[in-house]
């Protein structure tokens, strides 16, 4: 007997939503995107303008980048033309001192790194941004930079793209 009522409710529910024109749809990704409108995206790039320059940054951020749009979006890459464009610029690389010890020597040091995106949209003006995102990653001080330096900027790259899709094509 209660097969039946689940049935019954099942199907009520069922014939409602086919009549309505409800859909459920969910995103996993995080996209707020409507693929009918938006179909293409351009990713200028990203040169690095800091006062320190690690040059494999470039194309480490860059990747990065287009691989999660790639992964999380159905939009084609293109150059030249399209419905949404992003830029920007690396502004800030750069290293500080943390958890300073009882003899004044630092036990830990911060890399940081910034990058300054301007998103377009040009099928809406009122979505466009303009923001500088910033990560960091500390590691032990007695590590050179050089031995962390390329895990330490895949990590801290992998975190700005997640935080700048969340702003733009994630419409978070």
């Amino acid at each position: 007997m209660k097969s039946i009522t689940n049935f019954r409710i099942l199907s009520f529910c069922l014939i409602l939503m086919c009549l309505g024109g409800c859909r459920i749809s969910y995103k996993f990704n995080g996209a707020a995107l409507d693929y009918n409108v938006y179909k293409t995206i351009h990713v200028d790039n990203i040169p690095i303008r800091a006062a320190l320059v690690y040059p494999p940054l470039q194309q480490t951020f860059e990747n990065e980048l287009l691989d999660y749009i790639s992964r999380n979006t159905r939009l084609q890459t293109v150059d030249g033309a399209s419905d949404l464009q992003i830029e920007g610029e690396i502004t800030q690389y750069y290293l500080t001192p943390q958890a300073v010890t009882e003899d004044a020597y630092a036990s830990r040091t911060r890399l940081t790194i910034g990058v300054r995106i301007k998103y377009t949209d040009n099928k809406a003006e009122n979505k466009d941004i303009d923001q500088t995102f910033t990560a960091y990653r500390d590691f032990d001080a007695s590590q050179m930079l050089n031995d962390v330096q390329d895990q330490l900027c895949q990590e801290i790259s992998q975190e700005l793209v997640q935080l700048i899709f969340n702003a733009t094509l994630g419409n978070w």
